[in-house]
């Protein structure tokens, strides 16, 4: 069955087809893609274009799939849904994800998949506030009906201190100090409320970048990980995940930044120390130069890959 979410309290009307184009599709098959019967456990199914390929190329999987995103949860949902009992959806964040797996999938998880990117359906929604290419509310929450803290809000009241932070370890943002210092300045005059007044001050503050880099992508990435809490988000899921693989279990993840890729790295390269666990995809994978064509956001993804032991706990 397709499961209602358990917590859409925003946003209930319709959402459409997914505009998002999944990345590394072929890449991932190659890794999850199974004849043995078992559990996939979709994290972040966004726009199903991973789960169904999987589940396309692997009748004996039945998937759980998981997002943040109300409007994910709903897409996929009804994109899956010819999929039948295959498939159940649970809106949840992905750190929960032990308390969330279904009692029969217990033992029984073979493939876990995680893409950490923010997708095409949240970007081009300028009412979501996760772009800076179109003016919108500056909001980027995956999930407004339980977050209480917007992009805004988090500006308004946080220290220069804190926003220098923020800027520094999440953007990686080399002026961070002098863009916080002008954040700061610029909220004596009003709030930043609007995707389109933090860009342009951003563009008015910071020197012009390589050419195609706007100087607020790595701005509106810092805010974006703060509102959410993306990193702790990964390191629990990557905790959880890794234990609940059975053995012979597969755990593939897509990053597309070096903060959410280091993270992956490190978690896999402790558990292939322990000797559980075999690194299927040493270097990792990113992305033909026809994928990055047909699809420029695919461009910074990078795919990583373990398998558990058949004799590993």
């Amino acid at each position: 069955m397709i499961l209602v979410s358990r917590d859409i309290r925003s946003n209930t009307g319709p959402v459409g087809p997914t505009r998002h184009s999944p990345v590394l599709v072929d890449e991932v098959v190659e890794v999850l893609a199974t004849q043995r019967e078992g559990w996939l456990v979709d994290a972040t199914v966004g726009g199903g274009g991973h789960a169904v390929k999987l589940l396309e190329t692997s009748p004996q999987l039945r998937l759980f799939a998981i997002d943040r995103d109300a409007q994910a949860v709903r897409r996929a949902r009804e994109r899956l849904q010819p999929f039948g009992d295959r498939a159940e959806v649970v809106h949840a964040p992905f750190s929960g994800l032990e308390g969330l797996l279904p009692e029969e999938a217990e033992g029984q998880v073979i493939a876990i998949l995680a893409d950490f990117g923010v997708s095409s359906d949240q970007l081009d929604d300028a009412d979501r506030g996760f772009s800076f290419q179109e003016d919108g509310p500056l909001d980027m929450r995956m999930d407004r009906g339980t977050q209480k803290n917007s992009a805004a809000v988090l500006l308004a009241h946080a220290s220069e201190d804190e926003i220098e932070a923020w800027l520094r370890d999440y953007g990686e943002e080399r002026f961070s100090r002098r863009l916080a210092h002008a954040i700061v300045q610029a909220r004596r005059f009003g709030p930043l409320i609007r995707t389109s007044q933090l860009a342009d001050l951003v563009e008015r503050v910071l020197p012009r970048g390589r050419r195609g880099f706007h100087p607020a992508t790595r701005t509106f990435q810092a805010l974006r990980i703060a509102v959410n809490r993306e990193l702790d988000e990964i390191e629990a899921f990557l905790q959880v995940g890794l234990q609940l693989l059975a053995p012979e279990g597969t755990m593939a993840c897509i990053s597309f930044h070096s903060l959410e890729d280091r993270r992956v790295k490190l978690a896999f390269r402790n558990e292939v120390r322990s000797g559980y666990f075999e690194d299927i995809l040493p270097r990792g994978v990113t992305p033909s130069s026809g994928e990055v064509r047909r699809n420029p956001r695919a461009r910074s993804a990078r795919l990583r890959a373990v398998r558990k032991g058949g004799g590993g706990d």
